[in-house]
């Protein structure tokens, strides 16, 4: 981590206003003179998501959250942007907030984000709040409500034990009144439907299987080869396998796996696939930190990764790559994308763009909400600080040690 870049970041993080009073000036600079890889996720997943879970907990949301949305946006970006803002959210922070309390400064950073959620999902389906969410009203809601299922099956102990039961039951019923009202395009978008019934089946409410059974048998018959899924039935040259496919099959096949044991195989199969693909992704990044800005999307910024994420969180990663090339070559990614003059407004909420603000760059359906999907790529905070993913020494990745003349593993297609 380079120490004048993290030393400059600091102020950047109380400037947004947002900080818990009990982070102190003191301790703060105290970090900035230790800087290492785990503070300065830590830092920069807080800035990220503290501006749009403070507003929510106080039902500001709709009020204060800017909609910028690129040239030629489809309209009423502005009825649906706050969901995508909270569900995107929450599908990143969840397996942070769900580590055990601390008194360190990080663990009041993931206490305060952890209240701050907790009234938001409260918010979000009471009718008499100002931040009552559009579930039902459009097709983009049902992306959105999976993704914040998604955060909660990755949290529950953080996200849905803790809630009040009138909450519970309200949130329910909105994920039913969700299912109901918005068919899935034939694409990854059935992966949308599946998994609010996983999300049903793992809180005991019901579930469809037929809906999850064919949204997988779709993906797998969609399956070409050596770790990628097609989007349909056309294989698409974007990022959609690390955004939504890869990870969301390996949620609903955990679900419908741990209740029908005729999904075992493929929930096993689907896995092996994931860690191919992470394999793959850290060879995508270059010795500097910069990936191909290919496709659709990409101004989810590092959300690309999830499945490199994902997998280091999980445990699985490929036998011949280390936690610490990981941990190394997504700091470097996330050290260019959220230090690029222009990422966040003035306000501390992000702004459209790959490296800083390019507007231009945003497809149609992006608006400020959209962006928030870039905490998938912060999936292993959910470790803890002592695991050997964030203690182990720094170590060059497969593309940095390959261009400086090293040699690294040969690498060979699967056949699954």
């Amino acid at each position: 981590m380079n120490r004048r870049s993290f030393v400059k970041y600091i102020p950047a993080v109380g400037a947004i206003g947002v900080l818990p009073s009990t982070l102190s000036a003191k301790t703060t600079a105290a970090a900035a003179e230790n800087p290492n890889a785990r503070s300065y996720w830590a830092a920069t997943l807080y800035k990220i998501a503290s501006p749009m879970l403070t507003q929510m907990s106080q039902g500001k949301l709709r009020a204060t959250m800017p909609v910028e949305t690129p040239p030629k946006a489809y309209r009423g970006r502005e009825t649906v942007t706050h969901l995508e803002a909270l569900g995107r959210t929450l599908a990143g922070v969840a397996p942070w907030l769900a580590l055990p309390e601390s008194s360190d400064e990080e663990g009041k950073m993931r206490k305060d984000l952890k209240e701050k959620a907790l009234k938001s999902i409260a918010h979000s389906v009471d009718p008499n709040s100002p931040d009552y969410l559009n579930w039902t009203e459009g097709a983009q809601p049902l992306v959105d409500g999976a993704f914040l299922v998604h955060g909660i099956m990755r949290a529950p102990e953080a996200l849905w034990e803790p809630l009040d039961e009138k909450v519970k039951q309200r949130f329910v019923q909105e994920i039913k009144n969700q299912k109901e009202a918005i068919p899935p395009y034939y694409n990854n978008w059935l992966l949308f439907g599946a998994m609010l019934d996983a999300f049903l089946l793992f809180v005991g409410e019901g579930g469809d299987f037929m809906r999850i059974d064919f949204a997988v048998k779709k993906h797998d018959e969609w399956y070409v080869g050596d770790g990628w899924y097609g989007d349909g039935q056309n294989f698409h040259m974007d990022y959609y396998n690390g955004y939504v496919i890869q990870p969301m099959m390996l949620q609903v096949l955990k679900v419908a796996s741990s209740k029908k044991k005729s999904y075992e195989k493929l929930y096993e199969t689907v896995t092996k696939r994931m860690t191919r693909f992470a394999e793959q992704q850290e060879r995508l990044i270059s010795p500097e930190g910069t990936y191909p800005p290919v496709g659709r999307s990409i101004t989810y910024r590092v959300g690309a990764f999830q499945p490199l994420a994902e997998t280091a969180l999980l445990g699985i990663l490929p036998e011949a790559i280390s936690g610490a090339q990981v941990r190394s070559a997504l700091s470097a990614v996330i050290q260019r994308q959220f230090e690029a003059p222009g990422t966040f407004d003035q306000d501390g909420w992000l702004t459209i763009g790959f490296c800083g603000h390019q507007p231009e760059m945003g497809d149609s359906y992006i608006s400020t909400g959209s962006l928030y999907l870039c905490t998938l790529g912060f999936l292993p905070l959910g470790l803890p600080a002592d695991h050997e993913f964030w203690s182990a020494a720094d170590e060059d990745w497969s593309a940095k040690k390959a261009w400086a003349g090293q040699s690294i593993p040969a690498d060979h297609a699967i056949s699954i």
